[in-house]
């Protein structure tokens, strides 16, 4: 069996990524009822609307699913006693060092997987005990790496030096795509963009309906003094960029940032002044499909090219 659908006793070695304002309990439950594993993302959650939304995916689906938390989430150790409490038996971090939680969260029976960049990191996380790491290239939507290293440079070169899983992410979208993840050296991919343009995604239309009208280079990483973030291009955007062309302070362009930028932008559907998170295959992405359609779609010509001859790695 491979060893990503070994690790989470999936279908598919699919991972539906924990995209903030994005990833509720619809589109997690959806994922993983089709055969993925689906994560809830918990960044964009108070503790509370965790807890809802873990027992609401529990109702939905008895497929495995798991949830992903950025450690720099400020009430950290609420979420994960929520997790401990809630039975959830995988997590994914990410946006933080990955030796704090991780053997406390396996000290509970707890699958654990970071996210990572580049390789120095996904040494420091394999060394914390993670059971596999996400390898996302800056191609990939949100909050990314500075060293702007591709999936395709990415994923070989950890494969050379890491031992545990390896989960490809950034400009997956497709069977194809898929596959030549898998044959650089992954064991599985993680998908963002394609499952924010589903039916079952938690983002507001008009967001989705931007994501599918997105064309080559209408994405762009973002406020790399902060925390680099590939955008989709708007209003916001070209205010941010107008800020770095004239070298704008830190403390500019957090002010210029302010509070609930992306929660405007995904999840209230203001395409003007929200930020739009979404990666580089936005380009690719052509129509809003139901997570079920995707997932066929993407398996069917996976699995078509593999009985082609493309053998995986």
């Amino acid at each position: 069996m491979n060893a990503i659908c070994k690790l989470f006793q999936i279908q598919y070695p699919i991972i539906q990524a924990g995209m903030i304002w994005n990833s509720g309990w619809r589109l997690a439950s959806a994922a993983s009822n089709a055969g993925c594993l689906g994560l809830l993302g918990a960044g964009s959650m108070y503790p509370e609307v965790l807890r809802e939304n873990i027992q609401k995916c529990k109702s939905a689906t008895d497929k495995p699913f798991g949830v992903n938390i950025p450690l720099i989430y400020p009430d950290i150790d609420k979420l994960i006693q929520i997790i401990i409490e809630e039975e959830v038996k995988i997590v994914f971090t990410s946006a933080g060092n990955p030796a704090t939680w991780t053997q406390p969260l396996k000290k509970h029976g707890i699958t654990v997987v970071h996210v990572i960049s580049n390789l120095k990191f996904a040494q420091k996380a394999q060394d914390s005990g993670v059971d596999a790491i996400v390898g996302e290239g800056f191609e990939a939507g949100g909050h990314n790496g500075r060293e702007e290293t591709t999936t395709m440079c990415l994923i070989p070169l950890l494969k050379s030096k890491i031992t545990i899983p390896i989960i490809a992410a950034g400009g997956i979208a497709s069977g194809a795509a898929m596959l030549a993840a898998m044959n650089l050296g992954a064991e599985g991919v993680q998908i963002g963009s394609r499952f924010v343009a589903s039916i079952e995604s938690s983002a507001h239309k008009n967001f989705k309906q931007a994501v599918i009208n997105a064309k080559d280079g209408d994405t762009q990483l973002s406020l790399k003094k902060l925390q680099p973030v590939r955008l989709l291009k708007n209003k916001f955007f070209l205010d941010v960029k107008a800020a770095e062309d004239r070298c704008a302070s830190e403390d500019e362009l957090k002010q210029l940032l302010g509070r609930a930028r992306a929660k405007h932008g995904m999840f209230e559907g203001d395409l003007e002044e929200g930020e739009l998170e979404i990666g580089q295959v936005a380009a690719s992405i052509i129509e809003i499909q139901s997570v079920q359609e995707i997932v066929t779609e993407i398996i069917t010509e996976y699995n078509t090219l593999v009985k082609s001859g493309f053998d995986t790695y």
